[in-house]
């Protein structure tokens, strides 16, 4: 098992808001346990000299192996968290996003990996009423989807 920790820098990250329906596309988060702690849409960190849309679009490329179209205007917010006692600071981009593969759309879970890490799952979720009452990452996303309610 891979153990993740923040890097200790801001990190600017893009996140792919993909609905079907009222439920999100989101992975499933870890613990270093293993334990499912919460749910996060697809997305990553933007490299240097790359443009946000870029980012997006290659996340996508990388983690379903498929292209996707930016569907509505981004939104910003600040991130300050905390991950096994370590904490993290990230400024999070998030648009809503459509997946070209109309497939995925009918799959209740899509099981994925970022680069050589472990094997990750993904799956449609309520941002508002997660599973087992979990969280849905990045902490304030639920808040600013409520606004847009």
């Amino acid at each position: 098992m891979t153990i993740w920790r923040p890097p200790q820098r801001i990190r600017v990250l893009v996140i792919g808001l993909v609905w079907r329906g009222g439920h999100l596309l989101a992975a499933e988060v870890l613990a270093d346990s293993g334990e499912l702690k919460g749910f996060r849409p697809l997305g990553g960190g933007v490299e240097f000299g790359e443009r946000r849309e870029e980012a997006l679009i290659r996340e996508f490329r990388e983690e379903l192996g498929c292209a996707i179209h930016i569907a509505g205007p981004w939104m910003m917010f600040e991130n300050i968290f905390r991950h096994e006692g370590h904490v993290g600071h990230e400024m999070v981009f998030a648009a809503d996003t459509r997946i070209d593969d109309p497939t995925l759309y009918e799959r209740e879970e899509i099981d994925f990996s970022e680069e050589d890490g472990p094997p990750l799952r993904a799956r449609w979720v309520d941002p508002f009423a997660c599973p087992a009452g979990l969280p849905l990452y990045p902490p304030g996303l639920a808040g600013e989807l409520a606004k847009l309610r």
